[in-house]
């Protein structure tokens, strides 16, 4: 019985480390204020070889875009929408359209208007898809909270 046991615990454990979420996308947040009324906030992806997240603009039925929401604040105001370098735009067979992705790395940014002086933090949300050659993840979503600074 105890073998049975102990063979049960082994098998469990290498399907569990089988088993681990795969993240092939690191965010990372900066901000950086312009003037005394106006900041910068850089939402930064660092992504594996091989992987990519898609642009901010894609049409219907392609894959979930990357989003931002912003919480809404007191203290500062959205100016514009998020902006993103030039993404590459490739066709998909999974999606049998153009797409526009990124690789390897992308920092969007997000323009805001300070109402106080003392807004101090941005927070919101993200939402990603991460897709290699071979296969899509599920969508994530990931709160972010940036420090402003001084």
């Amino acid at each position: 019985m105890k073998k049975l046991l102990l063979a049960v615990a082994v098998l469990a454990l290498s399907i569990s480390a089988k088993a681990q979420i795969e993240t092939p996308v690191k965010w990372s947040y900066a901000a950086k204020k312009v003037s005394a009324t106006e900041a910068v906030v850089f939402l930064k992806a660092t992504i594996q070889e091989g992987w990519h997240i898609y642009s901010l603009n894609v049409k219907e039925g392609g894959p979930i875009k990357t989003a931002f929401t912003f919480a809404p604040s007191k203290e500062y105001s959205l100016v514009g929408k998020p902006s993103e370098p030039t993404p590459v735009t490739r066709f998909e067979n999974a999606f049998k359209m153009n797409v526009s992705y990124f690789e390897k790395e992308v920092v969007f940014q997000q323009k805001i208007k300070l109402k106080s002086p003392a807004a101090s933090v941005v927070k919101g949300k993200l939402e990603y898809m991460t897709c290699n050659d071979h296969k899509c993840l599920p969508p994530d979503d990931i709160d972010f909270s940036i420090p402003l600074g001084k």
